[in-house]
């Protein structure tokens, strides 16, 4: 089976570059998550925090935020 997957991938011009691109890919996108929720308030994060404890009817008083 390795040998089959091996022998496409041969014939792809550039195929060394999609694992490189994949990395930067997720890196940025890693890195642009970290960015946003660092740059959250602690106010949102409090809230999104007791979300799953928070009952229905509640919550729908809550949802301006």
């Amino acid at each position: 089976m390795l040998k089959f997957i091996k022998g496409h991938l041969t014939s792809i011009d550039h195929v060394d570059l999609f694992p490189v691109m994949a990395f930067v890919i997720f890196f940025t996108l890693f890195i642009g998550v970290l960015l946003w929720v660092r740059a959250m308030r602690r106010e949102q994060v409090d809230h999104m925090s007791a979300l799953p404890l928070i009952d229905d009817a509640s919550n729908a008083n809550t949802n301006s935020l």
